[in-house]
């Protein structure tokens, strides 16, 4: 699942729709993770794109009389392409803009979202109980301290909580946690604040390394313009088992957590 370095990468490769009228809209599929609004069409011709933010792991796309929330799903990808582009299987929304522009959403598995609201986003029941956002100042060690005082759960699992910090995904949590040199399985209310700020300190760094190497291309992620990201280059521990580790020459190790692999070294991430 792309997690929040590809949904940032993928939101500013749409900046140069900002201030461009939709022309028309093209729903092929309408059936997604959540049924596609059936007045889209209607909510968006005509109207000027006016901002583009992101909260989590979602994309909203800002007009003046509402919001379109757009998720990428597991597998889905939103293009920046030429409005001439014929559709593939796997094409379900096109949105028109008056330049020649063509916003579209590709998504095999069909888990990706394009919703519509009115009013303030942050109240919409996807977004109203989500937890700060990494990279901003919210997130710090009184912060993760705080929160995680009488927590058993395992610092991995617990950091991939959306209620507690959006878009550590499991790429970012393994990643985050080695640079912290913090065991996975280590109970999340056993960190002493000291712990906290390292651990906070870390998932800014690889969420930003991350960005500038714009994402994670494992499968099948782009960003709107077509191009991969290069960050997998520069893992540590992620997708590396039995693999040498790049600061002990210890094999990288796995074990599953929530039902998702988890990788680490025993070495530099002691109990």
């Amino acid at each position: 699942m792309p997690e929040l370095p590809e949904v940032e990468t993928t939101r500013l490769g749409l900046l140069p729709l900002l201030g461009v009228t939709v022309s028309r809209v093209a729903v092929r599929q309408p059936r997604l993770r959540w049924p596609v609004p059936d007045d889209l069409a209607q909510q968006l011709t005509g109207h000027p794109l006016l901002a583009l933010e992101r909260r989590a792991k979602y994309i909203l796309a800002r007009f003046g009389h509402g919001t379109l929330l757009l998720h990428l799903g597991m597998s889905g990808r939103i293009c920046l392409l030429a409005e001439d582009e014929a559709p593939g299987k796997h094409d379900h929304v096109d949105i028109h803009f008056a330049d020649g522009q063509l916003l579209r959403l590709r998504d095999p598995r069909r888990f990706g979202a394009v919703l519509w609201m009115q009013g303030d986003p942050n109240r919409h029941a996807l977004l109203s109980s989500l937890g700060p956002e990494p990279l901003q100042d919210a997130f710090d060690a009184d912060w993760l301290y705080r929160h995680t005082r009488k927590r058993s759960v395992a610092i991995k699992i617990a950091i991939m909580d959306s209620h507690l910090v959006v878009g550590v995904g499991n790429i970012y949590a393994s990643e985050s946690l080695f640079r912290a040199g913090i065991h996975p399985e280590t109970p999340a209310g056993k960190l002493s604040l000291a712990h906290c700020q390292r651990l906070v300190e870390e998932i800014k760094a690889t969420l930003q390394d991350a960005l500038k190497a714009g994402g994670s291309s494992l499968r099948d992620f782009f960003g709107a313009d077509g191009n991969p990201g290069y960050f997998q280059q520069r893992y540590f521990v992620y997708a590396r088992t039995d693999q040498a580790c790049r600061i002990c020459a210890n094999p990288i190790q796995t074990l599953r957590q929530g039902q998702r692999s988890t990788f680490f070294c025993a070495a530099c991430q002691r109990r």
